[in-house]
């Protein structure tokens, strides 16, 4: 026990025991800024595709047509199959079976479709103009139509090798059965001519799809495709043949490979635009208003480096909750179900590029139609990235950032561990906002930019 006691004792040895203090901060007193910006020429990386007209108080005027070029079949059935088999053609136009329309689904509208003469450009945008691309003799049909009309399908997609089941609704739309036969013809004589989108496009450029009559409601159109209807002579023995009706086959589609656009119009609502004028930081979609913040993070880093000073420290996550208030419109204009926040130098680069967010340069939330808000939760990176590789000094870049709405894709697929089964859901695309009308009001002045960090000090 002596000799215990005289080695705690001794300077030359040191302390053997240190006492230390960890504790969890938690700052959320800081302040975001920012304004609403007119957004009305997007570019639009999907293929989705908005069809309609719409009128309502508190929104504005909305108009949407669209434009697609095609991915054609590179295998067409030739195999007792002439021209002279095939029977129809139909443009078949499939939207939603839920929340696939805004407005009235019984409002009678009618759209037309017109062959274009020429390959569309590319980039392309919502403010495209198709006039110099087909002429009134290029009419291909005319169709009435409302959300509530067609009939519902299940239809199946592939990802990954994995059936995908959706339950749509199907607007078919009759086209002359010449095009199927041409389209036969050029295929029995150069089926090179289908190998790719920008070879086919020579043969039949695309089409323009427009709402000629009515208003009262706008569509989300999931997938577009004509398909061609015929029979097929075989001989199966030889002495016995036969042949095989209500035969069809997808000869063309809109797909994420080809150039497809919808164009937009959209006069916002005198309502809305006092409220921009008295600073309201709104939100708009499709074509209409994003917003334009000053995200505080250089004070951030001050106060996280004061608070810390020669302590061990770890930041745990940095976050920004963003709560909405929605304006009173007719048909109940929901907001966007994803907010993307991105450096507004990067914006471009993002959209252009059809990336996806690195919670580094750009974020994406889901609205919390409870709470009625987004919520930003990767942010943790964004700092890190700062304080680690610039010294903790942000530049004016760092802290300019733009919220638009987007529509965000995911794939779920299921994951097995030992004896239990789960499912994970990623994302696969992130694009400017064309599934439906949307408008929220970002309440800048109530929103949260929170962060927590773990500090421990030493004795």
């Amino acid at each position: 026990m002596l000799m215990i006691m005289g080695a705690c004792t001794d300077d030359t040895i040191g302390v053997s025991i240190t006492d230390s203090v960890s504790s969890v901060i938690e700052d959320s007193s800081f302040v975001i800024t920012g304004h609403a910006v007119r957004n009305e020429r997007v570019l639009m990386r999907t293929t989705s595709k908005m069809l309609g007209r719409i009128s309502a108080d508190g929104y504005g005027h909305l108009t949407a047509d669209a434009v697609t070029s095609w991915m054609p079949a590179m295998n067409i059935d030739t195999t007792g199959v002439t021209p002279e088999s095939i029977d129809s053609c139909r443009l078949k136009l499939r939207i939603p079976a839920s929340n696939g329309f805004t407005g009235d689904s019984l409002a009678p509208m009618r759209l037309s479709v017109y062959r274009l003469n020429k390959p569309l450009p590319s980039p392309i945008y919502s403010d495209f103009d198709p006039s110099g691309y087909y002429q009134s003799s290029d009419l291909l049909a005319t169709e009435s139509y409302s959300p509530a009309s067609g009939w519902l399908e299940v239809a199946t997609s592939y990802l990954t090798g994995t059936a995908v089941h959706d339950t749509v609704r199907v607007i078919s739309i009759p086209v002359s059965t010449d095009i199927g036969r041409d389209l036969l013809r050029t295929y029995r004589a150069n089926p090179d001519l289908f190998s790719s989108p920008t070879a086919f496009a020579d043969v039949f450029p695309g089409i323009y799809i427009t709402n000629s009559y009515g208003s009262g409601h706008v569509v989300n159109i999931k997938a577009t495709e004509l398909d061609v209807y015929y029979h097929k002579h075989v001989q199966l023995t030889d002495t016995t043949d036969t042949t095989y009706h209500a035969l069809n086959q997808a000869y063309l589609a809109s797909t994420p490979e080809v150039v497809s656009n919808n164009i937009i119009r959209y006069q916002i609502d005198d309502a809305l635009t006092a409220m921009v004028n008295n600073g309201a930081a709104l939100i708009a979609a499709p074509a209409g208003y994003e917003v334009q913040v000053h995200f505080p993070i250089q004070e951030i880093i001050d106060r996280y480096r004061s608070n810390v000073g020669s302590n061990q420290a770890i930041i745990n996550s940095l976050s920004l909750e963003l709560p909405v208030s929605i304006p009173p419109t007719q048909y109940n204009i929901q907001p966007p179900s994803h907010l993307l926040m991105v450096k507004t130098s990067k914006k471009d680069q993002f959209i252009n590029g059809d990336s996806l967010t690195n919670n580094k340069d750009s974020f994406y939330a889901l609205y919390d139609a409870s709470s009625k808000k987004y919520t930003f939760t990767g942010l943790r990176n964004y700092v890190l990235d700062i304080i680690n590789n610039h010294g903790g000094i942000a530049s004016e870049e760092d802290m300019e950032f733009t919220i638009t709405p987007v529509d965000v894709t995911t794939y779920t697929y299921p994951t097995s561990y030992y004896y239990s089964t789960s499912t994970t859901t990623v994302v696969t695309k992130i694009s400017p906002m064309v599934s439906r009308p949307a408008v929220a009001c970002l309440l800048l002045d109530k929103a949260k930019v929170r962060i927590t960090y773990s500090k421990q000090i030493v004795d």
